[in-house]
């Protein structure tokens, strides 16, 4: 399903769209067990959101396996912590994560802007720099996210720090269009490459196979509220 060097987004949901955040100390054990894992896997995370009941991850994985097996640990031992913590049982997380392959020059940046107006769009918060749970305000302001790597479309944005910081600030002046919404939560949902046909031609020869879903169309708005 993943590629070397190639960005996914990747999805993961509470188990019937349950909370699997109850508390700030929560996050931040999801983040360092999310940071160690990705040290331990060889995935960079460009950015990423933690919602109260499901996560928004941007990763490029070095090998065809990391993102797996980060997901696996995470599986592992964020869900080993939350049982022991509040004294439950069971799964916290509803199946598999869903992902989708990142066609980088077309969509990484938009990619951000998603997953980082998530609070926003749950009407959660006005402005995504008021959400503590998420990149933007690495990306935006500079602070210090030992969890994420940079990207070079990001990196890309401005000559030097401040340029970059402002140039990513002004993608933020306007809102993600439908459209775009729509193609990103579609590709989520079915877990299919994100990318015009000639990148998924060529992701699924890469992998030797057909990805993603048969269906066609748009999917139904309870699929898309799931995702965003």
């Amino acid at each position: 399903m993943y590629l070397p060097d190639i960005p996914c987004h990747v999805i993961q949901r509470g188990n019937d769209l349950s909370a699997c955040f109850f508390a700030e100390d929560d996050y931040r054990f999801y983040l360092q067990s999310l940071k160690d894992a990705c040290l331990k896997y060889q995935v960079e995370v460009h950015a990423y959101v933690l919602m109260t009941n499901h996560v928004h991850l941007l990763m490029t994985p070095a090998d065809g396996i990391g993102i797996s097996r980060v997901m696996q640990w995470l599986g592992r031992y964020y869900v080993q912590y939350i049982n022991k913590t509040y004294r439950r049982t069971g799964t916290l997380w509803e199946g598999r994560h869903k992902a989708s392959l990142i066609n980088a020059d077309q969509y990484l940046l938009s990619c951000y802007r998603y997953i980082e107006l998530n609070p926003v769009n749950a009407t959660m918060v006005k402005h995504p720099r008021e959400y503590p749970w998420s990149s933007y305000r690495h990306h935006a302001y500079g602070e210090t996210d030992q969890l994420i790597t940079d990207h070079p479309l990001y990196t890309a944005l401005g000559k030097d720090h401040e340029a970059r910081l402002e140039s990513y600030r002004e993608l933020f002046s306007t809102m993600l269009d439908q459209k775009m919404i729509h193609e990103i939560s579609k590709s989520a949902q079915f877990s299919m490459p994100l990318g015009n046909q000639v990148f998924k031609d060529q992701i699924e020869q890469a992998l030797g196979r057909s990805i993603g879903q048969t269906r066609q169309g748009r999917p139904r708005q309870s699929d898309v509220d799931r995702l965003t």
